[in-house]
């Protein structure tokens, strides 16, 4: 038997290998035979509920396409006698399974073999699990999901194109593109891939030193500089009178070290993805301060993304890959298959977690570090709308703490980059729900308004500020 250590996850033990040949303890192996299991139901309620919905539309619509190519002679005749008439007419003289298969051709993919970049977080959880459930597949594709260290790691291997779409941090697109911190590269950003879901959470040896305005001289982790992680804890730290530049230390740490790290003493505290929050609390090394849902509720956090070029270059795949992973966020939003996605993302190819972590996470009702069980459905969602107006508040960070240095058009930028019409043309063609109305809606951070429309302005009415 052979020991291993695993670097995703620091935190667990020397280990044995499995009597079944992989490089897993017996534990794991039955951890991963119960995800097989769940993994299996999930695709069955798919195919049964959000699958029928979105093949019965996309078959109707496929239907009237093929009998009528031109559109305005399509639209005329569904304006004149209604879709439930133009159906029901072409039911009665045309086999509609043959019709089915005519209308579900689809435009030849320019690529269908994809290296797909994320970071073992339950933020990919859409991304992630599209693959166990054949979303990809679906559309034609082929992913392989490459597990990565880190954040700079993943802007690294995009601007290489070493992958073909990844898991971002929502900031680091707009970053990117602006050549910040690395070479300018246009990116866009198909989805958010989830809303909330990050927290605060302090060494257990702090337990009784609650309040932030006692933490000057401390350390905190954070994943990426580029991150809404960053920007929420320098605002919360801001609003409890800490200059975060001056009175704390910020230091970045990959996601998967944030335990080893708070154990080890090195930091005091990180705002950070989970699961990581709640291992901590699972390690006995720490507690739930406060979830990020209680500084801005619905906030983004990670995205899913690609390059301008690679768009340019391969639609058709693009808009393939953008229906797999729109369908996968479909399911996460139900709350009655978070268990079941737990299942499904825990395995060590994915998240490589203990399930009872990941679903503490994914449900909401967990222990908080500190001896009491909290019931919170909303602690994590996967909302994929891209709305400009969070990447126009992302700006507006930057330029609070230096990152940008020029006046820039926040419009422009977050247009070019948040792909908000994309997004809602794809939900529609899927029948998705999504909130309609205009790209820049005002968010509250804190208890402080944010308006859109008057950026600069917000930037600088901040006591304090680095800019």
């Amino acid at each position: 038997m052979t020991p291993y250590f695993d670097p995703y996850d620091a935190d667990r033990p020397l280990m044995m290998k499995c009597s079944c040949g992989r490089d897993h303890t017996v534990g794991d192996h039955q951890q991963e035979m119960s995800a097989q299991g769940a993994t299996i139901e999930l695709k069955r309620r798919s195919e049964t509920t959000e699958f029928q919905e979105y093949s019965n539309q996309f078959v109707e619509a496929s239907l009237m396409k093929a009998l009528f190519p031109h559109d305005a002679v399509r639209r005329n005749f569904l304006r004149a006698v209604g879709k439930g008439t133009a159906m029901a007419a072409i039911s009665s003289v045309l086999p509609i399974a043959s019709l089915q298969a005519m209308a579900q051709e689809r435009r030849a993919l320019e690529k269908t073999n994809l290296n797909i970049g994320f970071i073992p977080i339950t933020c990919a959880t859409p991304l992630i699990m599209a693959d166990p459930l054949g979303f990809y597949k679906k559309e034609g594709l082929t992913v392989s999901l490459q597990k990565t260290a880190g954040w700079a790691l993943i802007r690294d291997k995009m601007i290489n194109r070493e992958y073909d779409a990844t898991h971002f941090l929502s900031p680091m697109p707009l970053a990117i593109s602006m050549g910040l911190g690395s070479n300018a590269t246009p990116m866009n950003v198909a989805t958010i891939q989830n809303i909330n879901g990050q927290a605060i959470t302090m060494s257990i040896r702090h337990k009784d030193n609650r309040d932030p305005k006692n933490w000057k001289g401390f350390k905190f982790g954070i994943p990426f500089d580029y991150s809404m992680h960053n920007f929420l804890l320098r605002y919360f730290l801001a609003e409890n009178g800490l200059n975060p530049d001056t009175d704390v230390q910020l230091r970045v740490v990959p996601p998967p070290e944030m335990v080893a790290n708070l154990r080890a003493g090195n930091i005091d505290g990180f705002l950070g993805p989970d699961p990581f929050n709640q291992r901590a609390v699972f390690e006995e090394v720490g507690y739930l301060h406060t979830l990020t849902k209680d500084l801005w509720n619905g906030h983004p956090c990670c995205a899913f993304g690609t390059s301008t070029e690679f768009i340019q270059q391969n639609p058709n795949t693009f808009i393939a890959l953008f229906r797999s992973v729109l369908t996968a966020a479909a399911m996460a939003r139900d709350p009655s298959n978070r268990p079941l996605i737990a299942k499904v993302i825990s395995p060590a190819q994915y998240l490589n977690q203990p399930e009872v972590v990941l679903q503490q996470v994914l449900t909401g009702r967990y222990a908080d570090g500190l001896g009491s069980i909290k019931n919170v459905p909303d602690r994590a969602d996967f909302d994929p709308m891209p709305w400009q107006s969070m990447a126009v508040w992302m700006l507006t960070q930057m330029k609070r703490w230096g990152y940008i240095k020029e006046d820039i058009n926040y419009k422009q930028i977050a247009e070019r980059v948040f792909l908000i019409t994309d997004a809602r043309k794809h939900m529609k063609d899927l029948g998705h729900k999504f909130e309609d109305g205009p790209a820049y809606k005002k968010h509250t951070i804190m208890g402080k308004e944010f308006d859109p429309a008057k950026p600069e302005e917000y930037a600088r009415s901040f006591a304090i500020r680095r800019s």
